[in-house]
């Protein structure tokens, strides 16, 4: 349906010889004169006043946005003057999934997104305020890492906003925009001897996880997770099918992180510690909630539990044995109370590089250690891992001083 102007001042009427004549209506010279009106896609009727001597001016808008709702570019402008905090907070409420996910991105855009561009309303960005809000962001003194999941943050915001209407374009999306930096930071792996330091620091009972992670290269979450039913001694796999976390502060049986379901090999020194394990500290049925804290219970015979007969806490294991375990072997400081230094670095995940360094080491591959370690996409394992690979340079070499040597001459 097209478009139409209306005079406000005017109106047209027939007179009594039946001519049609313009009369003034009761709110001429009042307010204003020309009313633009259209049709949006869902049918609604909508307008926009223009004074008078503007009428031109009314035409060209009409005319403009009638084309963009022909083209399926239309814009609703009430819609496009809600703000940025406004349009994030309620499509966050929307959203369903991972509750751990969602407080974790409402929590980083109340800190730093809504501060900075909060107020700003969605039809006004363009890319240079996304390129000033990825320049404050690196000036911050954030690591380029946590930078760039508040920028994706962002950009998941506005991508919803233009899928609803709101926006004609993302301006991250834009090919000026860049996102922050992620820095030169490099995975140092820890040497064997360190390995074999901290396993013989743990306790007993919670011993052999420094095998599953070094020798199997499962995440905290999953060794915690990690089930009777996961092991198959018989063909020496693991099946990494499920994790244990914490959903707003309640433990929860849930996939692995991006649902990445795995085999990966079980070394035989790993087997046989876990069997030791096993036999020491027998496996205990523990039920939780699935995904979620109100989700369908599910029970599982863990491999790994605590003095008190049921799963171990995260938080617990961290403190009270992993932190200790550092600073005895002298990664960090001894504590003089029970608060130790922060140790990101070196978490259960330092086991996790020092898995991927052997297998690389040992020549495997970029798209099986992808596989073995649950990455989604190999291009990530590569941007991690790329720099503890062999020298191309160094097996080059070799290979040319082998094919070069003469027939029949020693090594």
């Amino acid at each position: 349906m097209a478009g139409s102007i209306q005079d406000r001042w005017f109106k047209t009427t027939t007179d009594a010889n039946g001519k049609t004549v313009r009369v003034k209506t009761d709110r001429h010279g009042k307010g204003m004169r020309y009313r633009a009106r259209y049709f949006t896609p869902d049918g609604k009727r909508k307008g926009k006043s223009f004074p008078d001597g503007q009428k031109r001016l009314a035409e060209q808008w009409l005319s403009s946005i009638t084309a963009d709702v022909a083209r399926g570019d239309f814009i609703d402008p009430n819609a496009s003057r809600t703000t940025f905090q406004e349009f994030a907070e309620k499509w966050l409420a929307s959203q369903s999934g991972d509750p751990n996910t969602r407080a974790s991105m409402d929590s980083q855009l109340r800190l730093h997104a809504f501060p900075r561009i909060g107020a700003r309303q969605l039809g006004s960005f363009q890319p240079s305020h996304i390129r000033e809000f990825v320049t404050q962001l690196e000036a911050s003194g954030m690591s380029g890492a946590y930078a760039r999941v508040i920028f994706s943050n962002v950009r998941a915001v506005l991508s919803a906003a233009v899928e609803d209407g709101c926006l004609r374009r993302n301006p991250c999306n834009s090919r000026t925009v860049t996102p922050p930096e992620l820095g030169t930071r490099r995975v140092v792996p820890w040497p064997p001897e360190r390995v074999f330091a901290m396993r013989a620091a743990m306790v007993e009972r919670f011993r052999p996880m420094v095998d599953v992670g070094a020798g199997c290269g499962l995440r905290q979450g999953e060794i915690l997770g990690l089930s009777v039913d996961d092991l198959d001694f018989e063909s020496g796999t693991l099946n990494v099918v499920q994790q244990l976390k914490l959903s707003l502060s309640k433990p929860v049986f849930a996939p692995p992180k991006g649902g990445k379901l795995r085999d990966v090999p079980l070394p035989d020194p790993v087997a046989e510690a876990l069997k030791e394990h096993m036999e020491r500290f027998p496996p205990v049925e523990v039920t939780l909630p699935w995904m979620r804290a109100n989700g369908q219970p599910v029970t599982k015979r863990l491999i790994f539990s605590g003095p008190n007969g049921s799963h171990v806490w995260r938080t617990s294991l961290n403190e009270d044995h992993w932190k200790p375990a550092l600073a005895k072997v002298g990664v960090i400081p001894q504590a003089k109370s029970r608060e130790y230094a922060a140790a990101r670095e070196h978490g259960m995940h330092a086991l996790r590089h020092f898995y991927a360094s052997v297998l690389l080491d040992a020549g495997e591959s970029i798209k099986a250690l992808a596989e073995y370690l649950g990455h989604s996409d190999p291009g990530l394992t590569l941007k991690v891992y790329a720099h503890l690979m062999p020298s191309s340079r160094e097996r080059a070499r070799k290979a040319l001083s082998q094919a070069l040597r003469p027939q029949g001459s020693e090594d």
